[in-house]
């Protein structure tokens, strides 16, 4: 008989990669120029909106006619609006304003659309056909016009034309979530939850409802760029921010009858609404690579 000993193989090392699932797609992430600029963009809008206070040097509601008009300089660096308001001392506090609302937006459409959407696919039967026939009317509206008629009936301010905003994003977030819910449960370790005994309750919250979560963190960061315009837009005509708000949308209204000849009155709100929009979505497609599992360890 032979004594000698079985050979033991020894496991593989593991790759870096491998022993942390995140890491490939981060620094796949990081040395993405769109990503990276994208980051930037954004977190250069964030200090701008924390720091407001210390960077303005002057208000940005209080006209003052002696400085009216006046072109960019070392003193004005983006120069004053017909109302004499700083330009730069505007957008710095616009910056936190626009922020803030498109995250009250997100939030508040992404929470209700996504408990709409869970609810709708757990549940099923009478309950799916109820929630998406409702999630369906809101869907034929144009949001931009229910967004309009819903901000004028409750008067228009920011505060309104927020809640109008959130009213017509709900639904694409319930759409989502219930497409998410209903492609889970089909799959194979739900089966397997299933077969050991696990309740229903149990296998929704533990094992379907969290895996749903990821399409709309993507979902979200891609739609702060969309709501940011849509606020501007009702700002814009008169149905979002009323002056003095320092809101970008509002600023390029104001300064629309000058923009041949005082052209950095609209054209610096413009340009940073075009720049911090731009940021919301090379982020959203940053985090779609950094969290979809099939791109990992690539």
């Amino acid at each position: 008989m032979s004594s000698e000993a079985p050979l033991r193989t020894e496991p593989a090392p593991r790759t870096a990669s491998q022993a942390h699932p995140f890491a490939g797609s981060l620094r796949r992430a990081l040395r993405s120029p769109m990503a990276v600029s994208g980051a930037t963009i954004l977190l250069f809008f964030v200090l701008l909106a924390i720091f407001a206070p210390e960077l303005s040097r002057w208000s940005p509601t209080t006209p003052n006619l002696a400085l009216r008009l006046l072109p960019p300089s070392p003193r004005h660096l983006l120069g004053t609006d017909d109302l004499g308001m700083d330009v730069f001392s505007r957008i710095v506090w616009g910056a936190r304003i626009d922020l803030l609302s498109s995250l009250i937006v997100v939030g508040a459409g992404g929470t209700i659309g996504t408990l709409f959407g869970l609810l709708a696919g757990w549940l099923g039967g009478w309950w799916d056909e109820v929630l998406m026939r409702v999630t369906d009317i809101f869907l034929a509206f144009p949001a931009l016009i229910l967004a309009m008629a819903i901000s004028a009936v409750l008067t228009p301010n920011l505060t309104n034309a927020l809640i109008a905003i959130s009213v017509t994003y709900w639904p694409i977030y319930a759409r989502l979530a219930r497409a998410q819910v209903l492609a889970t449960k089909r799959l194979e370790y739900v089966d397997a939850a299933r077969c050991i005994g696990n309740k229903p309750s149990r296998i929704h919250f533990r094992h379907v409802f969290p895996n749903t979560f990821t399409p709309m963190l993507v979902q979200a960061t891609l739609d702060m760029g969309s709501v940011l315009l849509i606020a501007a837009g009702l700002s814009f005509i008169g149905f979002g921010a009323q002056p003095p708000t320092p809101e970008w949308g509002l600023m390029i209204s104001q300064g629309q009858s000058f923009l041949m000849t005082q052209w950095w009155v609209s054209t610096a709100p413009a340009v940073a609404i075009l720049l911090l929009v731009v940021g919301f979505n090379q982020l959203g497609d940053a985090l779609r690579d950094l969290l979809d599992p099939r791109l990992r360890g690539r």
